[in-house]
C-alpha cells in the first residue's frame, strides 16, 4: 500500500497547540503490548505532559520487515490498548513517507511551532542510538526521555550516545521540567516496567499448538 492510500483516520495529526507539552513515543508496535502502555502512562505523569502521541511507524530501517503486520492492524491494536484520552495513536509518518525519526521530528518542529515536544524512547534504543540517522540532530531538536527496560540500564548508560550526551543529563527528580528545557537535554526514568516484548509475542504466536 502506498502512503497516499492510507486513510485519514490512520494518519491524522492529533490535537496540538502552542505551549502544549507533548511526548512523542515512536515505534513499530509490532505488536503493541502492556510494556508500551506503561511507558506512555508513566511518561504522561513523570514528565508532566499534556499528551503522548504513539507514532506507529511504517517500519524501522534497523529492523527486519518480513514479520511486520499491516499498518492499520497495528494502529487499531494500539488504540484498543491505550484507552487514556490523553494518549493519541497516529501513523502520520506513512502519509509523508517518513522512515527516519529525524525527518519526523524536523517536520513536527516546523508544523507544530510552539508545541513543547519530548522524544520518548526505551533504554534499549539508547544503547544503539548512535546508529540512528543523524542522532546528534535528534538530540538538538527536542529533549529526550529514556525509559528503563529490564536488563538494559548498564548497556544503555554506557553507550556511545549516552556518554556523549552525559553533560546534558538531568537528575531524574527534575523530569517534570524536561519539556521546557533548552536542548540538548535528557533524563533517564526508572519506573514500572514489563518483561513483555514484541519479538517474544511474535515468536509465541508463530509456535505450533501442542
Amino acid at each position: 500500500m502506498t502512503s497516499a492510500a492510507h486513510p485519514a483516520a490512520l494518519t491524522a495529526l492529533p490535537p496540538h497547540a502552542p505551549g502544549m507539552r507533548i511526548g512523542l513515543f515512536g515505534g513499530s508496535f509490532n505488536p503493541i503490548h502492556e510494556g508500551h502502555r506503561l511507558v506512555a502512562e508513566q511518561c504522561l505523569k513523570r514528565l508532566a505532559l499534556d499528551a503522548v502521541w504513539l507514532l506507529v511507524s511504517p517500519g524501522n530501517p534497523l529492523k527486519d520487515h518480513s514479520e511486520l503486520a499491516p499498518l492499520a492492524e497495528r494502529v487499531e491494536a494500539a488504540r484498543a490498548l491505550t484507552a487514556n484520552p490523553r494518549i493519541h495513536v497516529t501513523a502520520f509518518e506513512a502519509k509523508h513517507d517518513f522512515h527516519y525519526t529525524v525527518d519526523t521530528l524536523e517536520w513536527l518542529a516546523r508544523t507544530c511551532e510552539g508545541s513543547r515536544f519530548v522524544w520518548i524512547m526505551g533504554a534499549d534504543n539508547l544503547a544503539q542510538f548512535d546508529r540512528w540517522e543523524r542522532w546528534e540532530t535528534i538530540a538538538r531538536l527536542m529533549p529526550i526521555a529514556v525509559y528503563a527496560r529490564p536488563g538494559s540500564t548498564l548497556r544503555a548508560t554506557a553507550s556511545r550516545a549516552a556518554v556523549a550526551l552525559k553533560p546534558y543529563r538531568l537528575p531524574e527528580a527534575e523530569a517534570e521540567v524536561l519539556a521546557g528545557r533548552d536542548t540538548p537535554a535528557w533524563v533517564y526514568l526508572h519506573g514500572i516496567t514489563s518483561k513483555q516484548s514484541s519479538s517474544a509475542i511474535r515468536a509465541r504466536n508463530k509456535a505450533p499448538a501442542n
